[in-house]
């Protein structure tokens, strides 16, 4: 057995009777984003420096928006604030720092999240008691009562956390659970090696296997339709219902890209019988070893801002653990260099996006399943098979979207001619 969580989408059956509270509180959470970020600017403009999310606790907790919600709600507002401004991209002129929350009756209303001290669960009539902060209690009620209900093959137990989530039209709850899973037997005891990259969303090798791509073509036009400047449109209140529409379909589409995806892959690795998949960890890709924000250029910092590499390998690891499988985070230095037949590290041999030529052992092959070998023997030092030049990893199968179904379909292979 393994213990991890769970989020379950719940829907609020007496939303007309707790939709003001409800909203009262995502109000309030917009006001203190507000308030967090104006004392980032400050100590921004006057220090240089972005506090992390202790100092913003330890300077708000008195404020008076502050009490608003109850004190771990709070806290988990200013947390989302500090982490927004952790994944902000300073040097991509084209992205801006986290902004304001706009008021107004088309403002997305704030997630409100309450964690266990703020929670009552009441299994037997599907109900849940949230606490309100001391500001929004009154002489009649402390806290709100939900009652929810989810899909029929989900239980609802050992609540961690419940999150209020606007959806656009109303608030529904997502309920993070702690829950045991049976653990299969791992499919095998191979290995094999991911590369996540930009124009390729990922290169996959398998130990003994083939070599896979899935380009990642279908998130880039979506980003791009929905992104386009009349979609960027700001109503007098906020952002225009079109542009809300435009984001959330956005959302809707990325977070199906994301889960098919590692489900196909964790699919794909149960066949190849797997063990251990080594994943490239891209967690400091925008810091250079001074701590200094990198430059991609204006077109890499870009693609760079929006890509949610952390994401992806967090759906992958939950995933692979229901079947035995192992997911290892490596460091990705050199890998892109490295020649993975010879071991000889060359900068220059990768010759363009997608061709890695080695000078000293003229192997050729695709540069971002060179990646996913050396990342692969990391953990393994198992070297290739067969000969590089004329295999799957010159030219290594390739996994396309299909937006019709919503799933991954080969392209057909061919020939190889280095």
């Amino acid at each position: 057995m393994l213990e991890t969580t769970r989020t379950y989408v719940a829907r609020i059956t007496n939303h007309q009777q707790v939709r003001d509270d409800i909203d009262q509180c995502g109000f309030s959470a917009s006001k203190l984003w507000n308030v967090g970020r104006y004392y980032i600017q400050q100590q921004w403009d006057e220090t240089g420096e972005i506090p992390d999310e202790s100092e913003l606790k330890s300077e708000l907790k008195d404020h008076e928006r502050y009490n608003d919600l109850h004190s771990q709600s709070s806290q988990r507002v200013l947390e989302e604030l500090a982490e927004a401004f952790t994944g902000w991209y300073s040097s991509d002129d084209n992205a801006n720092p986290p902004g304001y929350r706009k008021r107004g009756d088309r403002h997305p209303r704030s997630t409100v999240t309450w964690k266990q001290k703020a929670i009552k669960h009441d299994t037997k009539h599907g109900q849940l008691r949230l606490s309100k902060g001391w500001n929004l209690k009154d002489g009649r009620s402390d806290f709100i009562i939900a009652e929810y209900e989810t899909r029929p093959d989900v239980q609802v137990e050992n609540i961690q956390q419940v999150r209020a989530v606007w959806n656009g039209d109303e608030w529904e709850l997502h309920l993070v659970c702690k829950k045991e899973i049976t653990v299969e037997d791992a499919p095998g005891d191979s290995t094999a090696g991911i590369d996540l990259g930009i124009s390729n969303y990922l290169a996959i090798d398998y130990e003994g296997g083939p070599s896979e791509l899935y380009p990642g073509n279908m998130l880039k036009e979506d980003k791009h339709y929905f992104t386009h400047e009349q979609y960027q449109t700001e109503g007098e209140n906020g952002p225009s219902k079109r542009a809300l529409q435009a984001r959330r379909k956005l959302s809707r589409r990325k977070d199906h890209f994301f889960h098919t995806l590692s489900k196909h892959i964790v699919r794909r690795c149960v066949e190849e019988g797997v063990e251990k998949i080594a994943v490239g960890d891209l967690s400091d890709i925008r810091e250079d070893e001074d701590g200094d924000s990198r430059d991609w250029g204006a077109s890499g910092n870009k693609k760079l801002h929006g890509w949610e590499f952390a994401r992806f390998t967090t759906l992958l690891e939950y995933k692979a653990e229901e079947h035995g499988i192992l997911v290892d985070r490596v460091d990705e230095e050199n890998t892109s260099k490295t020649c993975s037949c010879c071991g000889r590290i060359q900068g220059e041999n990768r010759v363009e996006r997608g061709l890695y030529v080695c000078s000293s052992c003229e192997t050729t092959m695709n540069a971002d399943v060179n990646g996913a070998v050396n990342i692969r023997r990391k953990i393994t030092q198992s070297p290739p098979t067969g000969d590089m030049s004329n295999g799957c990893l010159a030219q290594p199968g390739v996994f396309l979207f299909d937006r019709k179904s919503g799933m991954f379909h080969t392209r057909e292979q061919g020939d190889c001619k280095p």
